[in-house]
């Protein structure tokens, strides 16, 4: 028979069907492979849904948008030779009962084509389409916080509608994006009515286009037609970039952290195996005295942990793809699309490769050491000294990491982050084991104690046979994990909880007329006389180009350039606007504010290498107008002010149609009298409670820090489970011990709190570097991830860390159990 012929005959003979021995090992590559799998197929999942529906989340094969402007004769006629149009307008507004009772809304105004693709269907099954002048179709949410069922009255603007049926699904509802309130439709004769539209008014009209050319083409056309005009373009195969762009960003992290998950895992896969080899080593003693080479033996038992693997990779594969229409269940609401029941063979397959390389990567040490040790060593007992992997084992390990490390690199948008954020993962195992080292070296050179129990304790860290770098490295894993989590959770709950609320204005209104600014002054300090009053004029318009660059030109937006991508609110001012620190150049005085220049926010001059002095051009109402940049500012985005990327000198924009838009900062309670105070005399301006808009902020960011904890309890888990495999891997040798103590004399109680005493002294010198390993990555996601502050609960994350050291020495004595079990007699007769 041939060599790997005769090494599965034989390994086949010797593996059992219940996996004895090799559990752990199937279960670290279940759990690592069972995360990969999941992330990757439900990023896949997502993202395909949104391609494949494309379309019908856009509106159409094309879109063109633009603020404060419908398209002119030229650019209409251009669509329509493209093929067929459907407009619509979207503003804010406010829906107001005849009884007083209000609400923000996002009102939409449709034509007759609407929708050119998909169904708006209602909630009582009808199909419709834009409702009559007088007719309007509200969303489930507005039905239910005013209390209003079809057949209702409810104003918008100047003009009073019919609810004519409650929305069940609007087929574009995802491409609209975030919303201050939930979606009215009325028809564009029906938007007339109300006066809403004005000179200065915020609002945007959008263009879909059903096409039968290439929609790429159809807006590269357009584009170059109308370059200076503001126009902002998307296709049918980016129709939601936002969702895509978050989709895949978190698809990213999450994929990284289950990798990390499946390293620590590989952790436990190695100390599992070693425990497994330590078991057989009658097995080995008898095929060498028999004649088997140490390539044989070798060949014998990869192909036990072959088969074990591959069975823990499907079922990690199985559960990762029943996993992704379950989490559709569970959080669909909360999605961009539900994902249902998919098979995405490229995630599915990466998770495969990743399981299978780092199982080889971590065992590669412990079956070329039981390949070389001589049948004499093997058989002079469980304590002899073993030669260990070699160099042949650190090669065959590093030949199965480098193709973990390439494709990370190699699949991920973000290859800098990857290789940081693999690099510190590294770097934590490499600093784990040196301070398992370090307290083994210190161990030996301690004087002894005194009292018998804490001197056996002391002496098993250090003694032959010690694992106590791996017990380290497992308890360090696990308490550094509890510790991020502890720290990220709070954090970002800080954030929502005491940063934003605490600074936060009641009221933001949109709409204010200049010409009528103190007498809407006037009727909310009438209704609220403590309140404070900030308004700043307020228009959108789109960066056409930087510096010698047009954005127009550019193949990708540049990594943190996120203005560039659609309309953004422009201000001016005279003075630096509150929130606002200068970092370079100066604000203009005098009559400098007369010259056309512009303040920007200083990570945007960073991410476009801007400088002072350098141009930078606007679209606004389809007129380029440039300004020099002035200065650089640093901005204060947490207050929910008026925070500006961009401010202008009164020269640049003043003589633009515009209006105010404001802030009211007083007590909560007073919002919805002062909304209604202001309504009648104010029909076109929108009152929007910003507690609605934190709550939204809340759930978003609440969802986001949920998604991170349960990836990382797969990492928690995984740690979980290489403290087992170190437990497992010492056992032989705390069997012997624990033996030979009961020979002495010791009872079990005795022989228990040894080991307690180990645990607890490891865990006491762990947990201080799990502590500042896990406040560290903590602070390095909040805030540089994330870009969040850093406001931990010291109190929580301290609790945690006890908690967690506690639950692992529990762990770790109730792991040893099974060695106070063992019969003096028949252990020494194993030995």
């Amino acid at each position: 028979m041939s060599g790997w012929s005769l090494a599965w005959r034989l390994a086949r003979r010797e593996l059992s069907v219940r996996f004895r021995g090799l559990r752990l090992l199937l279960l670290c590559l279940f759990l690592g492979v069972g995360a990969l799998a999941a992330i990757g197929s439900l990023s896949d999942a997502i993202g395909g849904e949104l391609a494949a529906r494309g379309r019908v989340i856009l509106g159409g094969d094309v879109e063109f948008a633009v603020s404060q402007r419908q398209a002119d004769r030229l650019e209409r006629a251009a669509m329509q030779a493209a093929g067929r149009v459907s407009e619509t307008i979207r503003m804010q507004s406010m829906a107001v009962t005849p009884d007083g009772a209000t609400a923000p809304v996002h009102l939409k105004a449709v034509d007759a084509a609407y929708p050119l693709y998909g169904r708006l269907t209602l909630a009582d099954g009808r199909t419709a389409r834009a409702p009559g002048a007088g007719g309007v179709w509200i969303g489930r949410a507005l039905a239910e916080r005013l209390s209003v069922t079809p057949g209702a009255r409810l104003r918008f603007g100047t003009a009073w509608f019919r609810v004519g049926g409650i929305i069940a699904d609007e087929p574009d509802r995802l491409g609209e994006g975030f919303t201050l309130g939930p979606v009215a439709i009325v028809s564009r004769a029906g938007l007339d009515r109300t006066g809403l539209v004005q000179p200065g008014s915020l609002y945007d009209s959008r263009y879909r286009i059903a096409t039968a050319r290439d929609p790429a083409q159809v807006a590269k056309a357009f584009e170059r037609s109308f370059a200076t005009a503001g126009w902002e373009t998307r296709t049918r195969d980016r129709a939601s970039p936002g969702a895509s762009r978050f989709v895949a960003r978190m698809g990213e992290f999450l994929t990284l952290v289950g990798l990390a998950a499946l390293v620590i895992a590989g952790i436990g896969v190695g100390n599992g195996v070693g425990s497994y080899l330590e078991a057989r080593r009658g097995s080995i003693a008898m095929l060498k005295v028999l004649g088997a080479t140490s390539g044989l033996v070798a060949r014998i038992y990869l192909l036990q942990l072959f088969a074990v693997a591959g069975v823990g990779i499907l079922l990690g594969l199985a559960a990762g793809i029943v996993a992704v229409p379950l989490v559709g269940l569970a959080i669909g609401s909360v999605l961009p699309v539900a994902p249902g029941l998919t098979i995405a063979p490229v995630p599915l397959a990466l998770a495969a490769a990743y399981g299978l390389l780092i199982a080889l990567a971590f065992c590669a040490r412990p079956l070329v050491a039981a390949g070389r040790v001589p049948a004499a060593a093997l058989l002079r007992g469980v304590l002899d000294a073993r030669a260990g992997g070699g160099w042949r084992g650190t090669l065959w390990g590093v030949a199965a990491g480098v193709p973990v490390v390439a494709l990370a690199l190699s699949t991920t948008g973000r290859p800098g982050f990857a290789a940081g954020f693999l690099g510190a993962t590294t770097a934590t195992l490499a600093l784990l084991v040196g301070i398992g080292a370090a307290i083994r070296a210190a161990a030996r050179r301690l004087p002894r104690p005194r009292r018998p129990l804490a001197r056996l304790a002391v002496t098993a860290l250090h003694r032959p046979g010690s694992r106590t770098v791996s017990l380290v490295v497992a308890l360090g894993l696990g308490l550094t994990l509890f510790v991020l989590l502890a720290s990220i959770r709070t954090s970002i709950d800080g954030n929502i909880r005491l940063s934003v609320p605490a600074r936060a204005p009641a009221l933001f209104a949109l709409d204010v007329p200049p010409e009528r600014e103190a007498e809407f002054r006037r009727i909310v300090t009438q209704v609220a006389p403590s309140a404070r009053i900030a308004t700043v004029p307020l228009m959108r318009g789109t960066i056409t180009g930087y510096g010698t660059t047009r954005v127009a030109d550019l193949a990708t937006i540049p990594e943190g350039a996120w203005a560039l991508r659609g309309e953004r609110g422009l201000t001016f001012a005279a003075s630096l606007p509150p929130g606002s620190t200068l970092t370079a150049g100066r604000w203009w005085r005098g009559a400098e504010g007369s010259r056309s220049l512009v303040s920007i926010d200083e990570r945007l001059a960073k991410a476009l290498n801007l400088r002072i002095g350098d141009p930078l051009t606007v679209s606004v109402l389809g007129i380029e107008r440039t300004a020099r940049i002035a200065s650089f500012r640093r901005i204060a985005w947490d207050t929910l002010g008026f925070n500006f990327v961009m401010v202008f000198s009164p020269g640049a924009l003043a003589d633009v149609p515009h209006n105010l838009a404001a802030t009211i900062d007083m007590p909560a309670a007073q919002g919805s009298a002062v909304t209604r105070a202001l309504l009648p005399h104010f029909p076109s301006t929108s009152v929007v409670e910003v507690g609605g808009v934190l709550q939204q902020v809340q759930d978003v960011v609440g969802q986001m820090a949920t998604a991170i904890t349960v990836a990382a309890g797969i990492a928690v888990l995984a740690g979980i489970a290489v403290l087992l495999g170190a437990i497992a891997a010492a056992r032989a040798a705390r069997t012997y011990d624990a033996v030979m103590l009961k020979v002495l004399g010791a009872t079990r109680r005795q022989v228990l709190a040894t080991q307690a005493i180990e645990y607890a002294l490891l865990a006491g010198i762990v947990g201080l570097v799990a502590l500042l390993l896990g406040v560290g990555g903590g602070w390095f996601v909040v805030t540089r991830l994330f870009q969040f502050e850093w406001l931990p609960d010291w109190t929580v994350i301290l609790a945690t860390l006890v908690t967690g050291a506690v639950v692992t020495i529990g762990i770790g004595i109730l792991g040893t159990l099974p060695v106070l079990r063992a019969r003096p007699s028949a252990a020494l007769r194993a030995l």
